[in-house]
């Protein structure tokens, strides 16, 4: 039977330390560039030298990701970054870009790769249009439940996360930093956007909430409901955590791992009270099953901090003092807490009794009192975010030991040997030719018990066997020597379990493009939202129109120049031939390529020429590039004609949800279909953000509109032909006034 296996993040040093000796098979981590979670610590690339030789001797996998969006400039950089995690035998990278995709398997086809979840593969068909790419596994959204899991049947791993934060947005679908804060989390500097407080506005009105945190997710736990995934037929069951701590890692990794067999042993899954207790310590901020397992329920708006467990209340303060209250656990020195109602926290240095006696440890029922550094006045409830004990007992790791059997051989005239097997390899090593005794002869016992002076080798002797010959002396340096030898040879046998041949890419080597065909004519291409735009841009003579509505679609598809904007989720994709269709992602790509008329939309995330290169060669006409490239990125790009479309007018997509905050906060699914109602939210600068709700997803729009057209002569130079406005709620007038305005600054560039 094939194991499940459990991959634990790695952000430092110390964290690949914890999650190898508590139990992981493999580890996730990055090196300092390229890789989602830019503000861990991470690896240089001598440290990442390091880590896999780590790892591999414990038999441990390493997956270094390189998942984010690659700029036309890296393309080199990242390739030969990647050629030197090949020579070093990484395991497996975890990739986003798809033009990088195609670049690696060109010039290394035997390195495994994995479609990370910022590729957004949440249906059968996008995981099969990576596995035909000759991905080995796609890491699924984390939208999808073990039902729609199990109808991914074909032949590519799959692995899901089941510890951790949560994204609200779709992984790799969110703009709102980017757009917003300037940083990009396609690029793994995400600002948190989601965890900032904002209002829901209804028609100009603040909605009342519970909370103020209106996208802050729970931490998923699916310890509770693990054995349902392990039956699910998954490959990897993933943690999330590379911004966390060692100890956080280790502790969540070690239940996991006993979970797990106690599973492939037929033993029930179950966890103590005080496991559940330790796991919310670590870092909760609640607890959610996810939707994994349907939860009705993944937020939690009225805090987007950890939360700790409740461990007593304010009694009264002093300038000096916090009289408590210890109603749960203990407070401990060293404790970290937080006041709940005053949303501030302290480290307890000094912890005092009733008597004012200074103490170390102070349980519940009692009365503890803590200096008070924070200034807090009134009643309060105390939460412990940090537990000095926890922390110092999961410092304490047992060291993991690899099982490994000895054979040593002693014969007259004939060179001593020693041979060590584990589980997957042997080793043998040659000696001097042992003495004849004089005194005394050596024993079997004597041998043994130097061949068992493993000591800080990650090695046990599980079996030891000795033949040796009577009447023979033998140096116990000579055994220590081949001991110390064998285990050498063993680990480097380990370390480099496969021979690798050299890198075919070199930074002089310049690839073939395909030829395209000249465009000698400046398209305008217009998304419309309802009829009257729609009616508008026909009206105006618009080149190419895209909907958002099917039915509007259907009613004007004999224009030929009509496109239907396909939706940006999808489980299952509806037959269909002979259409125009806007892909909105990669399993529409390879749902529709063959039927169709493609063209690709900007969510497909477009920042280099080989991501062109293979949507082009896989049936796309028209190629839509990323709203987040510089005008700079563009140029580099456009070097080659591409035909390249480019958003030059629009109120963009920030983030599109499975979670609708219409239902959390309003209970309002009944009013949702035919309602008139405009719903926002807002943020502390009072900037409002439109929210549009579409089949039970919620897509959130920009807070401003993006204008390139007055810069529209550089895109003109750059080689861009094609310019897409996109709509919003323009009324006819609007619209007609935007495509004339267009249509001057273009005859400005052909004068």
């Amino acid at each position: 039977m094939k194991k499940v296996e459990l991959l634990s993040p790695v952000g430092n040093k110390e964290m690949l330390y914890y999650a190898i000796h508590n139990g992981a098979d493999a580890v996730y981590l990055s090196g300092k560039n390229y890789g989602a979670r830019k503000f861990a610590s991470n690896f240089t690339n001598e440290e990442l030298m390091n880590a896999i030789n780590y790892a591999h001797t414990y038999g441990v996998k390493v997956y270094v990701t390189v998942n984010t969006l690659i700029y036309e400039e890296e393309l080199d950089s990242i390739l030969e970054y990647i050629g030197f995690l090949y020579q070093n035998q990484v395991d497996a990278l975890i990739i986003q870009d798809i033009g990088l995709i195609k670049k690696v398997r060109e010039y290394y086809p035997n390195l495994e790769l994995h479609a990370s979840t910022q590729c957004h593969t949440n249906n059968k068909e996008a995981a099969s249009f990576f596995q035909k790419l000759g991905l080995k596994r796609v890491v699924l959204a984390r939208e999808m439940s073990p039902e729609e899991i199990q109808k991914i049947d074909i032949p590519i791993e799959k692995e899901v996360f089941v510890y951790g934060a949560l994204c609200v947005c779709y992984s790799g679908c969110c703009l709102f930093s980017s757009l917003n804060g300037g940083r990009s989390g396609n690029r793994g500097e995400c600002v948190g956007s989601c965890r900032l407080p904002y209002q829901l506005i209804k028609n100009n009105e603040v909605v009342k909430t519970d909370g103020q945190y209106l996208l802050s997710t729970k931490e998923l736990n699916t310890l509770p409901n693990l054995k349902e995934l392990l039956d699910a037929n998954i490959d990897s069951l993933k943690i999330e955590g590379r911004m966390k701590s060692p100890s956080y890692v280790g502790y969540v990794t070690r239940l996991y791992r006993t979970l797990i067999d106690k599973y492939y042993n037929n033993e029930p899954l179950t966890l103590t009270k005080e496991e559940q207790i330790n796991l919310k310590k670590l870092y909760n901020r609640e607890f959610t099953k996810g939707y994994l397992f349907h939860e009705s329920d993944i937020m939690n708006i009225k805090t987007p901090n950890h939360q700790g467990i409740p461990v007593g209340k304010v009694l009264s303060t002093t300038k000096d003092k916090i009289k408590i209250k210890v109603t749960n656990d203990s407070l401990n020195q060293g404790d970290g807490i937080r006041f709940q109602n005053n949303n501030t926290g302290m480290i307890i240095n000094r912890l005092y009794d009733d008597k004012s006696l200074l103490k170390n440890s102070i349980s519940s029922p009692h009365i503890a009192y803590v200096e008070n550094t924070k200034h807090i006045h009134g009643e309060d409830i105390i939460l412990k975010t940090t537990d000095f004990k926890l922390t110092k007992s999961l410092e304490q790791v047992t060291e993991k030991k690899i099982p490994i059997d000895i054979y040593f051989e002693a014969r007259k005239n004939k060179q001593m040997s020693i041979t060590i097997k584990d589980d997957k390899n042997k080793v043998e090593v040659l000696g001097n030719i042992p003495e004849l005794a004089i005194n005394r002869s050596t024993t079997q016992e004597e041998v043994e018990h130097q061949l068992n002076k493993l000591g800080n080798t990650p090695y046990k002797a599980s079996f030891i066997e000795v033949n040796i010959d009577t009447n023979l002396f033998i140096n116990i340096k000579s055994i220590n020597e081949l001991r110390r030898k064998a285990v050498q040879e063993l680990t480097s046998k380990r370390i480099h379990p496969h021979q690798i041949s050299s890198p075919s890419y070199t930074k002089k080597q310049s690839t073939t493009l395909d030829k395209y065909p000249s465009q000698d004519k400046i398209n305008i291409s217009i998304l419309t939202r309802n009829e009257t735009q729609l009616k508008c841009a026909l009206e105006n003579q618009i080149d190419t129109i895209y909907t958002t509505d099917y039915n509007l679609y259907n009613t004007y598809k004999d224009y030929n120049n009509i496109y239907y904007r396909l939706p940006r989720i999808i489980n299952t994709h509806p037959n269909l031939e002979n259409e125009n269709l806007l892909i909105t992602e990669i399993g529409s790509l390879n749902h529709y390529q063959k039927n169709n008329h493609l063209i690709s939309d900007y969510t497909l995330n477009i920042t280099n020429h080989n991501s062109i290169e293979l949507l082009t060669k896989n049936h796309v006409k028209k190629v839509t590039l990323s709203v987040e490239l510089t005008d700079n990125q563009i140029k580099n790009i456009m070097k080659t004609n591409y035909p390249a479309e480019l958003i030059i007018y629009g109120r963009l997509e920030l983030m599109v949800m499975k979670y609708c905050p219409l239902k959390k906060c309003l209970n309002y699914c009944k009013n949702c279909k035919d309602s008139k109602d405009k719903f926002y939210l807002e943020d502390k600068e009072k900037n409002r953000y439109p929210m549009l709700r579409e089949n039970c997803i919620t897509h959130i729009l920009h807070k401003n509109i993006t204008n390139k057209i007055p810069n529209i002569s550089n895109y003109i130079s750059y080689g861009i032909k094609n310019f897409r406005i996109e709509l919003f709620d323009e009324d006819y007038n609007e619209v007609e006034n935007l495509i004339k305005k267009l249509r001057e600054e273009i005859q400005k560039c052909e004068r």
